[in-house]
């Protein structure tokens, strides 16, 4: 059952039986108003039967007082007669006017007016008018007329309330009747209500604890599965190789596994609740100083961050690892933060391994040109050999100062030679000033007799005055291996080529390049299969077969990276366009990771 549903069963448990009881204080009410109707009708029988009551007490004033004044002749007996006359005629159209009248009852009131006055006209005046002018009024004839007339008009008032009292009477009757039907109507309602009411909400509630045991054992099911999930969570999560650490929106650490509490030397129960920046507490590797507190980052940016790659781990024990690491919100229904997840791996022995591969490396950049450097110095020091052995043997004192001349140049050769391969070994503590002319020019200085011997042309274009902060030590290293490669690839009597260019400041699909300078090396070589080239940056691949270690290019763009550039390759191999082109860009003043990658 959903929540619509189980609304809806609210609904009609609530308003059927409200509409119920409406309906029977409908029938209720019905019956009530018919009640009311039968009261107010007994209440018009009781007001006629008390105004005929009123007009008979008159009457029986006016016959008395005539009576009185008849037999006294004296004016004050006459008095009642004379106050009751004009009130009778108020009272007999009061009760002509009465509601409830039929036109029977209505015929009996004008018969009873009717001989009423015709007793007044035809035997009260004429008694008072004999009475007033001294006359005698004892004549029996007259007086059994008199009273004849009277008795009429006492037996139609009889009959009047006769009639009205026997109405009162139905009436009553009537309404007893109707009372009795309203108590049992009440009582069968009422019952009928109450059965209906109960029944319907006994089977509605029926049908919600029906409902209610469905979602308990759904409700049962779904936490078993959430503790089965749950567990097995807490048991990935205990097995996986990184450390996790979960905090709440203020950074305090609410969860820890095995690896996080091995790397940060912090057990649960002792980081449970602290803040993040005590358990794990991260300092950059080059400046010392701690770093921005990942937790504030992750609520800033609010997306994935990957912190510093040179960062050091201050365990509990002051001790230091070298990590990598990334924090994640941990987002809420509303897409709101609810906290933040850490994530750190243990990096010191990658580090270790990639220095001795980035050494290995150099070592291996060296050897490559030890032979050529040794047959390069071996040559100069031969003719300076040759010259002297010259000047021993008597010559000429002009041809002393020329052998003298040709031995100095040959010597300056050997000093260059030198100092281009000290020059390409020796590591700068700090970025400099690199002429970027200069240093190519060495480096094919170094490997003039290697490129000569094998029969590659070298055509460089390196305009003066283009120079960046950077490693030169670092950059020979790349340059070597990029041109031995090119040099390689063309073959004998293939044609490499150096090109030098100034970049200007630009903006590329809204992000920003700095100014720089752009170094392209060419060849003509065959070039380079689709399948080889996805793998060209990866440690360890070559494809030079025992004469290669598979380093050179991942560890120039490991250097190139790390100065802030980029290195591209593109190659073609059309048989009318093959070759290669690799490019270097290196900012004039880049922001240089001197921790390297």
């Amino acid at each position: 059952m959903n929540l619509n549903q189980f609304n809806r069963i609210l609904r009609q448990v609530f308003l059927l039986p409200v509409i119920a009881l409406l309906l029977a204080a409908v029938a209720l009410y019905l019956q009530i108003q018919g009640a009311n109707s039968t009261v107010r009708l007994i209440q018009q029988s009781d007001a006629h039967i008390s105004q005929v009551s009123r007009i008979n007490t008159l009457i029986l004033n006016e016959e008395s007082a005539l009576r009185g004044y008849e037999n006294t002749s004296d004016a004050r007996f006459l008095q009642p007669y004379l106050d009751a006359s004009p009130r009778l005629q108020a009272e007999f159209d009061k009760m002509k006017n009465m509601p409830g009248l039929d036109d029977i009852e209505k015929r009996y009131i004008d018969d009873l007016v009717n001989k009423h006055q015709l007793w007044v006209d035809a035997f009260a005046l004429p008694v008072i008018a004999t009475i007033q002018a001294g006359g005698q009024v004892r004549d029996v004839d007259l007086n059994l007329r008199g009273k004849s007339m009277m008795d009429d008009i006492r037996k139609d008032l009889s009959d009047t309330t006769h009639n009205a009292e026997q109405r009162r009477a139905a009436r009553i009757h009537l309404w007893q009747y109707q009372v009795r039907h309203m108590e049992w109507l009440l009582l069968v309602l009422a019952l009928c209500v109450g059965i209906f009411i109960g029944l319907f909400t006994r089977n509605r509630l029926h049908a919600v604890s029906d409902a209610y045991k469905t979602s308990l054992d759904v409700l049962g099911r779904r936490a078993e599965e959430i503790f089965q999930s749950e567990q097995q969570l807490r048991t990935t999560l205990a097995s996986i190789g990184d450390g996790v650490i979960t905090c709440d929106t203020e950074g305090r650490v609410q969860m820890m596994n095995p690896v996080a509490v091995e790397l940060t030397g912090w057990t649960q129960a002792e980081a449970l609740g602290k803040p993040l920046e005590t358990i794990f507490h991260i300092i950059s590797e080059t400046t010392r100083t701690p770093m921005e507190n990942p937790v504030s980052k992750v609520k800033r940016l609010n997306r994935i961050i990957a912190l510093g790659n040179h960062t050091i781990l201050v365990r509990k024990d002051k001790t230091e690892l070298h990590i990598a690491d990334s924090g994640a919100p941990i987002r809420d229904r509303t897409d709101g933060i609810a906290g933040v997840v850490m994530v750190f791996r243990d990096i010191t022995l990658e580090r270790k391994t990639q220095d001795a591969l980035l050494a290995n490396e150099k070592l291996a950049v060296a050897g490559r040109l030890a032979a050529t450097i040794a047959h390069e110095i071996h040559n100069p020091l031969d003719s300076v050999s040759n010259l002297l052995y010259l000047m021993r043997n008597g010559v000429t004192e002009e041809e002393s100062v020329q052998f003298m001349d040709m031995a100095e140049q040959e010597l300056a050769r050997v000093t260059q030679i030198s100092r281009a391969m000290l020059g390409l070994y020796r590591e700068s503590k700090a970025p400099v000033l690199v002429d970027l002319k200069d240093m190519l020019q060495e480096i094919l200085l170094l490997m003039e007799r290697r490129l000569t011997d094998e029969r590659v042309n070298i055509h460089a274009d390196l305009p003066s005055g283009i120079a960046v902060d950077a490693f030169p030590a670092e950059l020979r290293q790349v340059f070597t291996n990029l041109i031995a490669n090119a040099a390689e690839a063309a073959g004998p009597g293939g044609n490499v080529r150096v090109n030098l260019r100034p970049q200007p400041a630009l903006s590329i699909d809204g992000h920003k390049q700095e100014a720089g300078a752009t170094v392209m090396i060419t060849d003509n070589g065959m070039g380079i299969p689709d399948e080889v080239r996805p793998h060209l940056f990866q440690p360890f691949f070559t494809t030079k077969g025992e004469r290669g270690t598979g380093l050179g290019l991942w560890v120039s763009r490991g250097i190139v990276t790390k100065h802030g550039g980029t290195i591209e390759l593109a190659s073609n191999t059309d048989e009318a366009t093959h070759g290669t082109s690799v490019s270097v860009f290196l900012a004039t003043k880049p922001t240089i990771n001197a921790g390297g990658d």
